[in-house]
């Protein structure tokens, strides 16, 4: 099973490449799981500086109200109370919930000693996600400070190409962020590596329109900038962001 490396200077630049090279390289298999078929390969993408602009690529199955959500799951876990909810609704576990009480040591690690290999939070349980009908896709986050730069290094067992990577990045990117700010560190690079990086069949034809954009398009015209525009309308979405979680959070209390 062969392992592609693409790279980029910036977030876009980088997951263009990588879906390009699914949809050239790519291999299609079956999903008995879900009782579809797959198109895959072994992936990782490396964005030079993480925070780059432009950041935001239009190529990705949502827009500002999802992305900002998506942010605010990972980074501040708004919806981490359905690991409590009942029946249908339960969650085995949200990202932030499997990673926010291994914060505290990844930062103390970091200040302890700055060119520390230890920084690593693991995000797989094995006891639920071994029996788990869905389990987490996402597996460690690493954390490394070189040259005065905070990188991050995400490993993913699976990860949906069309429907989820951009937005696993872009929130993933958000915790980097964050804790290069507390620690006091510039933001450096982010690799995301995907082990089966795939798209199902219902998304094939997303995937065929998404490569022969970055094909015959300028990257320009396949993305915006985040100062000073796309991040403006995604904090204009946090009141209705938060009166969805609150609706949600109270008639999961009721129960």
């Amino acid at each position: 099973m062969k392992h592609y490396l693409v790279e980029g200077k910036t977030l876009p630049e980088a997951y263009h490449k990588a879906i390009e090279k699914l949809d050239t390289e790519g291999k299609v298999y079956p999903c008995a799981d879900y009782n579809t078929t797959m198109k895959e390969c072994s992936l990782s993408f490396h964005v030079e500086d993480a925070i780059a602009e432009p950041f935001i690529s239009k190529l990705f199955c949502g827009g500002h109200h999802e992305l900002q959500q998506y942010e605010m799951e990972i980074v501040d876990g708004v919806l981490d109370f359905m690991t409590e909810a009942e029946g249908d609704e339960y969650w085995e576990y949200t990202y932030h919930e499997r990673f926010a009480h291994q914060l505290e040591f990844i930062k103390e690690e970091l200040k302890r000693n700055p060119y520390t290999r230890r920084a690593t939070m693991n995000i797989r349980d094995f006891d639920i996600d071994t029996s788990n009908e869905h389990p987490a896709c996402l597996q460690s986050i690493g954390l490394y400070n070189r040259d005065g730069k905070l990188h991050m290094k995400a490993t993913m067992r699976s990860n949906d190409a069309v429907q989820a990577t951009f937005m696993n990045a872009v929130g993933f990117i958000a915790l980097l962020r964050n804790l290069a700010q507390e620690l006091e560190l510039q933001v450096g690079s982010y690799t995301h590596t995907a082990y089966s990086f795939h798209a199902y069949e219902s998304s094939f034809d997303t995937l065929k329109d998404y490569a022969e954009k970055i094909r015959t398009k300028d990257i320009g015209d396949l993305t915006y900038d985040y100062e000073g525009y796309y991040k403006d309308m995604m904090l204009e979405e946090i009141p209705s962001i938060m009166k969805q979680v609150e609706i949600l959070r109270e008639k999961h209390a009721k129960k």
